[in-house]
């Protein structure tokens, strides 16, 4: 029986896999220094300031943190004068503070899984948590140079992330958010979208790549119609892909040059009154339209876990009865790991 890494890899590649991949079981998503002087926010916080002056505010029964924008708190006040309000946070940290974070991924076995450093927000995100989303979308549209001075600035802020988290901490997996649209379509047209976004992702993730990093995860839980730029910015797995994506057709247009990871929508498993037979109905039917190769069935949102606690982990429950029912391949202890288990 493969690894849970060998098989992903499998998926990956379009070879053998023996089984589906169970959601994140391959993918230990890891920190570095910056998100502990930057932390994620825990449900029921609120007006958190974060190191870039953003706002923000996690509500209960929602799967993530989000900026507010109330006129007061909107951190760009005027965006031909952005670089007055935009102060990037220092990236400066000891050794011992990289030590210690090392110490988390020497901890975690890279036979079984890869070691994934986790980076958010992305360019887009960072753009609109600074800005506002209606204020930033208008912006692309009436100041492109401004727009194109700060992704570059915030660009060069994320080269000097990855140079760090590449030099001290060696990932071979990076998981970086950035969402880039809604349930049916993307926030702005793949041309804009290349026009402002493409090429510094692509020198983002270039730089990844030939530092050692095997594998680029991007999460944008949405609708995407960019999967050419996708492939060409060099991301090797789309996770959090929705089935309003036609997932299916996009796997046998684009399979080999991209994976996707996903299909399973939080709306149509984690709500309030969720079962595990819904759970399981979900999971079979995804797992029936999508395979199991260039395809990881997965929760959608960007991270192991569910709002509705159980929801997680009952998804992974169905995944493993149908590896055995389909493959034979019986969930055990080398197959579920610790960080799946405890979701």
């Amino acid at each position: 029986m493969l690894t849970p890494k060998q098989n992903m890899l499998e998926v990956i590649k379009g070879g053998n896999p023996d089984r589906f991949v169970n959601q994140y079981e391959a993918v230990q998503l890891l920190f570095h220094p910056f998100m502990f002087a930057n932390p994620l926010l825990e449900p029921g916080q609120e007006n958190v300031v974060n190191a870039w002056g953003v706002t923000n505010t996690f509500p209960k029964g929602v799967p993530g943190s989000f900026p507010v924008h109330t006129p007061d708190k909107i951190v760009v006040k005027d965006i031909e004068d952005w670089q007055d309000y935009v102060h990037a946070p220092s990236l400066k940290f000891t050794q011992d503070q990289w030590d210690m974070v090392k110490a988390q991924y020497d901890a975690v076995d890279g036979e079984q899984a890869f070691k994934a450093a986790f980076v958010a927000p992305g360019l887009f995100e960072q753009t609109h948590h600074l800005c506002e989303i209606s204020n930033a979308l208008v912006y692309y549209i009436t100041n492109p140079d401004e727009m194109h001075d700060l992704i570059k600035y915030l660009t060069e802020w994320e080269l000097e992330l990855a140079e760090g988290i590449c030099s001290n901490l060696h990932p071979d997996a990076i998981f970086h958010h950035d969402d880039w649209g809604g349930l049916d379509s993307t926030f702005m047209s793949p041309a804009m979208f290349d026009e402002f976004l493409l090429e510094p992702y692509k020198e983002i993730y270039g730089y990844y790549h030939s530092h050692g990093v095997e594998l680029v995860i991007h999460h944008s839980d949405s609708y995407a119609a960019l999967v050419p730029s996708m492939i060409e910015m060099g991301i090797d797995v789309w996770q959090g892909c929705m089935e309003t994506n036609n997932l299916p057709e996009l796997i046998k247009k684009y399979g080999g040059k991209i994976s996707f990871m996903g299909g399973i929508e939080n709306r149509a498993v984690d709500f309030e009154g969720w079962t595990d037979e819904n759970c399981d109905a979900v999971v079979r039917r995804v797992c029936e339209e999508c395979g199991n190769k260039y395809f990881i069935p997965c929760i959608a949102q960007g991270g192991p876990g569910s709002v509705y606690p159980g929801v997680y982990k009952s998804l992974c429950d169905s995944i493993d009865k149908l590896n055995e029912e389909k493959f034979g391949i019986k969930a055990s202890e080398s197959t579920r790991l610790p960080w799946q288990i405890m979701f």
